[in-house]
């Protein structure tokens, strides 16, 4: 199952309910969970904070669901 399906199922949530929390068509954000159109990079850092998980995790390239810990530079801000 794709990730971000799955993430989404488990809160309990619909396409429309994270597209609206993206700010985009519920169409668009399908297309993400279809992987027929890459996922911009600013769409993948909300994704992961909302779902308190790494992008890599996001995208596959690691079966590690806890988000890295936070930077010295974030911390600044």
């Amino acid at each position: 199952m794709n990730r971000l399906r799955e993430l989404r199922e488990e809160k309990d949530l619909y396409q429309k309910d994270i597209a609206k929390i993206l700010n985009m068509s519920q169409t668009g954000y399908s297309q993400y969970e279809t992987e027929t159109t890459d996922i911009p990079t600013t769409i993948l850092k909300k994704l992961a904070i909302y779902y308190n998980t790494s992008i890599d995790y996001l995208l596959y390239i690691t079966d590690i669901r806890d988000p890295y810990p936070k930077s010295i530079m974030n911390k600044k801000s």
